[in-house]
């Protein structure tokens, strides 16, 4: 975990996360003008979205990294939002925090997790930060009465914030992903600006990977190559020729696609990449280097000794996929229609399996269908329809078929009260829980209606007006006027209490967790929660905020603030998630002993 000196040193000198045009400009000048060339590699989409620009850029910088050079990744998001803060989930997919509390597209998460690095804010760059740099050099005057126009002013803004990182990371190479695909209106100010990096930096110190796709329709059973044509006619259009291409194919792209892709698109054959089905997103790189991919690179850039050195890296790959024996998890959440809304979530528990020698198999359930039906509450007179209704997945008692409830986070008063008896539902079944900052304030709502007593117990957020607030909006948010950018945002120093799972959990008494959020616990409520049976394992700020949760009597009931799926790693589990799914499959164990006996 990067300590909190490092994450103030990325961010910069004030902190801040503007584009500033004039800034950019001076340390563009200062790059170009510099003996030392910086390497970049560009990666453009086509054809659609969604075809995996984000594992293919990840898994070049992986290679590039395990080969010894010093890389990081960069996000281009051509959308005018400032950042992707405010973005609904289920549209969009995740939102990634770095630990500068930068609100990122969830490729970010990608990159932090193949490479084992901290990224920051500025590593997302968005068309909304690029205008509000250059308008507000406008505003300044320091554009010397020029009229600002997309070409030069835009243009040198994102080239500027490009190199700047390069620059002030020391990277040997930057591996930039420009999302949306070629033709989008949107993306033109972007993909001209990497068109003018190639002609300013040079061939050898840029290089043009595109990922497209090669479809098979089933009425004719052959790899279609038409729609990687038509998208290298585009790129080529405005003035890009793709050095490789990396086309997405459901099985390898046979010999004849790629003759056909070489001779079309007129890029060399070892230089178009069959991106097929992978058994698990951290085998690609294995998949890209088996067919020479970083020799290409190498060759292209001029590195030397460009050959990746493996180390555990084939190991952990194949952990993912070498075991049958399954963990079954539910995820009970308000964007559980969308999996990529809970990306992180789910490659945390695919780090923690995958650790312990098994495999996780996820169900996605929308918290609205536990809104009613039974649960188990003494008053709920559908408890006694039990028998008739265990196969119902409308039901709570559906979730009793699983090893472990996960419960992540969320914002809003829609599928709440399914979370908050999911949650109650776990506890008095004794069945392995995990929530994640809304999942750990609703649990808390949860446990003052039906452990204490409190029948109007609720956060504010979904109830300002309730009689038991026991989760309320922070005082620092009631002075906040924007939607974005404003709640507790990033990495924050957590005290872990001595003699308490957490403290054997994460084997520390401090530790550096990410947050987004903007209600906590109201402490009024802690010593009667206390009383009937919750401990306060982990606390923030000297004690003003609770961020951990437990029940020592319980199987394993464990609640967390922040949201610890961001640290994960492959090979290496964020320590809440490990816990959990090896607590899941102990009591997956026990239920197949119970049965066989």
């Amino acid at each position: 975990m990067q300590s909190k000196g490092r994450n103030r040193s990325l961010r910069g000198d004030n902190g801040s996360n503007e584009v500033n045009a004039t800034s950019i400009n001076n340390t563009s000048s200062a790059v170009k003008n510099s003996s030392i060339k910086r390497k970049f590699i560009f990666i453009t989409g086509g054809v659609m979205s969604g075809l995996g620009k984000g594992v293919v850029t990840s898994s070049t910088a992986k290679l590039l990294q395990l080969a010894g050079f010093r890389v990081s990744c960069v996000k281009i998001d051509p959308y005018v939002n400032y950042d992707a803060g405010t973005m609904n989930p289920i549209a969009h997919g995740e939102v990634f925090v770095t630990d500068d509390g930068g609100e990122c597209d969830m490729d970010v998460g990608n990159y932090e997790r193949f490479l084992d690095l901290a990224l920051t804010r500025e590593h997302s760059l968005t068309t909304g930060r690029v205008y509000s740099g250059v308008i507000q050099a406008e505003r300044e005057g320091r554009y010397l009465g020029q009229c600002v126009q997309i070409i030069p002013h835009v243009t040198d803004a994102i080239k500027g914030q490009l190199r700047k990182i390069a620059a002030k990371e020391e990277l040997d190479v930057t591996v930039v992903e420009c999302g949306g695909t070629v033709g989008d209106i949107e993306s033109l100010p972007f993909l001209e600006a990497l068109r003018q990096m190639e002609l300013e930096d040079g061939e050898s110190n840029t290089l043009f990977i595109h990922v497209t796709l090669a479809p098979v329709l089933d009425v004719v059973g052959e790899q279609k190559t038409k729609p990687t044509q038509h998208s290298v006619q585009e790129l080529r259009r405005i003035g890009i020729q793709p050095d490789i291409l990396a086309i997405r194919c459901k099985t390898p792209l046979t010999a004849e696609a790629r003759h056909k892709i070489s001779l079309f698109a007129s890029v060399n054959e070892d230089c178009v990449i069959s991106c097929h089905d992978a058994p698990s997103v951290y085998t690609v790189p294995e998949v890209l280097a088996s067919q020479g991919m970083i020799k290409v690179i190498g060759k292209k850039l001029l590195l030397r000794k460009c050959s990746p050195k493996w180390g555990e890296w084939r190991s952990i790959a194949k952990s993912f996929y070498a075991s049958t024996c399954l963990v079954k998890i539910a995820v009970v959440g308000k964007y559980a229609t969308l999996p990529d809304s809970y990306v992180s979530v789910y490659h945390a528990l695919s780090h923690a399996a995958a650790h312990i020698g098994k495999k996780v198999d996820i169900e996605w359930i929308e918290s609205e269908k536990f809104e009613n039906g039974p649960s188990n509450h003494p008053n709920d007179k559908g408890r006694n329809n039990i028998k008739n209704m265990n196969n119902n997945t409308n039901n709570l008692f559906y979730l009793k078929g699983f090893d472990g409830i996960l419960i992540p986070g969320g914002f809003g008063k829609r599928g709440s009260e399914g979370i908050i008896r999911a949650a109650n539902f776990a506890r008095v079944q004794n069945i392995p829980y995990l929530g994640i900052c809304f999942g750990f304030q609703l649990a808390i709502v949860g446990f003052g209606r039906y452990a204490c007593g409190l029948e109007e117990a609720n956060s504010t957020e979904l109830d300002p007006g309730t009689k038991d607030p026991v989760v309320e909006f922070m005082p620092e948010q009631k002075t906040a006027h924007d939607a974005g950018g404003s709640m507790r945002l990033g990495s924050h120093e957590i005290t872990i209490h001595s003699n308490t799972n957490a403290e054997r959990i994460y084997k520390t008494g401090t530790i550096y967790r990410r947050h987004r959020h903007r209600y906590e616990f109201n402490q009024n409520y802690r010593e009667l929660l206390e009383k009937r049976g919750i401990v306060f394992s982990g606390h923030s700020d000297n004690g003003q905020r609770m961020e951990i949760l437990e029940i020592p009597e319980h199987k394993f009931y464990y609640a967390v603030q922040y949201h610890s799926e961001f640290n994960s790693r492959p090979g290496n589990p964020e320590q809440a998630f490990d816990a959990f799914v090896r607590a899941s499959a102990a009591s997956s164990t026990a239920a197949a002993g119970i049965i066989r006996s």
